[in-house]
C-alpha cells in the first residue's frame, strides 16, 4: 500500500507539473486560488495548524480576522505552488521582471571581491522563484540544499526542476555536503538556506515570534566555517491577488560574529557565536513574519508546545 501511495503521489506531482502549465497563467491562478478556498472550508489538521502558527504572528487579532489571515495564507500558499509548477516555461524575462530587490547592495558588494555569503531565509513567499531570478540575473552560482522527501520520485522531480532553474542542489544530511557548501560559498557562491523549520533535531534555541523553538543552526555554522558573510532573507508578495505579482526579495544587514571571548574555550565560543547569529537571523525572521504572515508558508508544528500535542507533520520540498 505503501508503494501505491507514493507512485500515487509522484504521479499527481507529475501531473500538475504539466496542466499547471498547459493552461493560460490567469486561469492557473483562479484555479489555485479556488482550491485553497476549499480547503479553508474543509479545514482539518494543517489549516488548524496554520491558525496557531499565524495566531504567534497577530496575536491581537480577533477570531475573525485571523480566520482571513488563514484564508489569505492558504490562497499564498496556493499561489506558490502554482508558480512553482508554472516556474519551469517561465522565460528568463518573465522570471526576472517579476522581482523586487530590497537591501541588496552589500551583498552584491560581497560577490564583487571574489567570496559568496550565506543567506537565512525562512518559508516565506516563493524562495524557488528568488533563487531562480537570482540565478537568471547571472550574479553568481546559487547552491543549497534540499530535503529528502517521501516519496523519493517526488524528491528526485523536485532536485531536477530546481537544477533546471540553475540552482545546484544538495542532499541535507549527507556528510559530504557540508564540505561541498563550504567550498562553494568560498568560491563565490550565494548559499541560501530555510532555517525557520528544524530537520536535524540539533537546532539552536531561539526567541521567535514570542515564544522559545529551535532553528537551523547550518547557516551561522556555515558562515564562520567559510569566512564570509551571513544575511538575513525574507521573501513575500505584493500586488492583487489572481494576477501576475510582484515578488519582493529583501536582503537585511549582515549578522556578524560576536567579540569572541577569551574566558571560554574555543569550541564554547564558537558555539555561543552560532547561538547569537542565529538569533539575530530569527528577529529579522520574526519582524518579516509579524509584517507578512499571510506569506509565511508554514503548515507543519514548529513551536515546541504543538510538537508536544503531535501537529500535522510532512516536509514542505
Amino acid at each position: 500500500m505503501s508503494g501505491a501511495r507514493d507512485d500515487l503521489t509522484a504521479s499527481a506531482f507529475r501531473l500538475a507539473w504539466r496542466l499547471a502549465r498547459a493552461v493560460p497563467e490567469p486561469v492557473a491562478l483562479t484555479l489555485a486560488e479556488r482550491a485553497a478556498d476549499r480547503v479553508h472550508a474543509r479545514g482539518g489538521t494543517r489549516v488548524e495548524q496554520l491558525r496557531a502558527n499565524l495566531r504567534r504572528a497577530r496575536p491581537q487579532a480577533s477570531p475573525a480576522e485571523l480566520d482571513d489571515l488563514v484564508h489569505e495564507g492558504l490562497r499564498s500558499y496556493a499561489r506558490y505552488w502554482c508558480d512553482v509548477f508554472r516556474l519551469p516555461a517561465w522565460s528568463r524575462e518573465r522570471t526576472t521582471a517579476g522581482v523586487r530587490a530590497s537591501g541588496a547592495e552589500p551583498l552584491l558588494e560581497q560577490l564583487r571581491s571574489g567570496r559568496g555569503a550565506v543567506l537565512f531565509l525562512g518559508h516565506l513567499g516563493n524562495w524557488d522563484h528568488a533563487a531562480a531570478w537570482w540565478s537568471a540575473s547571472g550574479l553568481s552560482r546559487v547552491v543549497t540544499v534540499a530535503e529528502r522527501l517521501r516519496p523519493e520520485a517526488v524528491f528526485t522531480e523536485f532536485l531536477a526542476f530546481r537544477r533546471r532553474l540553475g540552482v545546484e542542489v544538495l542532499p541535507l544530511g549527507d556528510p559530504g555536503t557540508f564540505p561541498a557548501l563550504v567550498r562553494g560559498v568560498r568560491a563565490g557562491a550565494v548559499v541560501p538556506l530555510l532555517a525557520d523549520r528544524d530537520l536535524s533535531g540539533s537546532g539552536v534555541p531561539v526567541r521567535f515570534l514570542g515564544e522559545t523553538l529551535p532553528m537551523a543552526a547550518g547557516p551561522a555554522t556555515l558562515a564562520l566555517a567559510a569566512g564570509v558573510p551571513l544575511f538575513p532573507a525574507a521573501v513575500w508578495y505584493e500586488g492583487p491577488p489572481s494576477r501576475p505579482r510582484t515578488l519582493v526579495v529583501e536582503v537585511g544587514e549582515e549578522v556578524r560574529r560576536p567579540p569572541a571571548d577569551p574566558a571560554r574555550p574555543a569550541r564554547e565560543d564558537r558555539a555561543a557565536a552560532v547561538a547569537a547569529m542565529t538569533q539575530g537571523c530569527a528577529d529579522a525572521l520574526d519582524a518579516a513574519v509579524r509584517a507578512h504572515p499571510q506569506d509565511w508558508h508554514v503548515l507543519q508544528p514548529v513551536f515546541p508546545a504543538d510538537v508536544a500535542r503531535g501537529g500535522a507533520r510532512g516536509g514542505t520540498p
